[in-house]
């Protein structure tokens, strides 16, 4: 009897720690764009006008540049014969210069596009990640992941447990309206890319055709 009540007591306490894991929710899971969100917040939206309107006047001078340069490749073209050949030689060499300098000007502005970006994003991505950790805490979050980050591995999310709107929304409501990079070392959120502007993309010179007469094209730099 005494065996039979004891089996009978562990049973019941296996059913009692069974019951109790099974009362205990499951984790909660959100997904989030970080890059949608800082994009959508108005300290990013105001970040990218900013670069717009920096870079605006350096687009304008390389479109004119490159317009410089489509007019002397036309005028090589149509020369053909009735160019003196030192003059269409001088003519090859100078267009080749302005394409070699022209492209080397447009790499450097886009390296410097890249670096002002990396600047505000480092404010801006310091700062989504304070408003995610709260809006975790404040909900129950277990585990948010970043779709918009190539190196999540997420294949599938439910629409239902996107908090990227929330998350903008609550941006604007605690930001200060400050976009710009605070002191210090602080990363952008990880794997955040730069936030994209709205400016068109800095011209790329176009290849030269080839001229009539043999005579060797000025080249174009790749």
């Amino acid at each position: 009897m005494v065996k039979r009540s004891s089996l009978i007591s562990a049973l019941g306490l296996l059913c009692l720690t069974v019951g109790a894991r099974a009362q205990q929710p499951p984790p909660k899971v959100g997904v989030i764009s970080i890059q949608g969100a800082i994009v959508g917040t108005k300290d990013g939206q105001k970040a990218s006008q900013e670069l717009d309107t920096k870079f605006v006047p350096k687009k304008k001078e390389f479109d004119s540049r490159q317009s410089e340069v489509a007019q002397l490749q036309d005028q090589y073209n149509k020369g053909g014969t009735v160019m003196a050949e030192d003059k269409r030689n001088q003519l090859a060499r100078d267009i080749d210069e302005k394409k070699k300098r022209l492209e080397r000007d447009m790499q450097d502005a886009e390296e410097d596009l890249k670096a002002e970006q990396q600047k505000v994003l480092q404010g801006l991505g310091q700062r989504m990640m304070a408003v995610i950790e709260k809006y975790a805490k404040d909900n129950g979050y277990s585990i948010i992941l970043d779709v918009s980050n190539p190196n999540t591995p997420v294949l599938y999310a439910s629409s239902g447990i996107d908090i990227t709107q929330d998350i903008v929304s609550l941006y604007d409501k605690t930001s200060t309206g400050g976009a710009a990079a605070p002191t210090g070392t602080a990363a952008p959120a990880p794997g955040t890319p730069a936030p994209r502007t709205s400016s068109t993309p800095v011209p790329r010179t176009s290849s030269s055709p080839a001229p009539a007469g043999g005579t060797k094209a000025p080249g174009t730099v790749r």
